[in-house]
């Protein structure tokens, strides 16, 4: 019997040590952990700092992207990036915090989750709102993924040609559409 697998991109993001680690190693070391549980590793990105966000509120970041192939649904792979958080020390306490690994499931295929119109209400949420407001459950696309130089830079190592379901671009596109001091803050290692 075949499975029915999907390719997803995950965000990989920190700005903490961890373990006497810095954020690279941590990065490095997330992504053995991701393989470890199943998931099947299609291509990794290059590493790049970048500026915290928001700005003041920590160090510098070390961001990547990871696509990866997988048989489980998009809820159970949630379930497992946060099961990985946890065992690299996350802590969900502040919204957008200083942290020492991120994984954010940023596409699942050209699903959108849960629906085309609570993913609009979100995406389109205005940014005080977003700061005070997490949603309560999965919403695929990232909804706030075309707007993130240091999450399509990296995206666009690992897939360029994903196509947004809901803004009909490529991430190449998107990338295109950041303002040069955006992309120009997402530097390579």
């Amino acid at each position: 019997m075949c499975k029915f697998t999907s390719e997803s991109v995950i965000a990989l993001g920190a700005n903490l040590n961890l373990r006497g680690c810095g954020p690279k190693v941590t990065l490095e070391q997330a992504i053995d952990a991701i393989s470890r549980q199943g998931l099947v590793i299609r291509a990794v990105s290059r590493f790049y700092e970048t500026p915290c966000f928001p700005a003041g509120a920590g160090p510098d970041y070390v961001n990547a992207a990871v696509l990866v192939e997988t048989d489980k649904s998009a809820a159970d792979l949630l379930q497992l990036l946060h099961e990985v958080e946890h065992e690299f020390g996350r802590e969900r306490i502040q919204r957008w915090g200083m942290r020492t690994l991120d994984l954010d499931l940023v596409c699942f295929g050209d699903q959108v989750l849960p629906d085309t119109s609570t993913y609009n209400q979100w995406r389109t949420l205005p940014s005080q709102e977003q700061m005070q407001q997490a949603p309560d459950r999965l919403i695929l696309p990232h909804p706030r993924l075309q707007d993130r130089a240091f999450v399509l830079v990296p995206m666009a190592d690992v897939a360029p040609d994903w196509y947004h379901p809901v803004l009909g671009l490529t991430v190449r596109e998107m990338v295109a559409a950041l303002s040069v001091d955006d992309i120009a803050a997402v530097t390579p290692l």
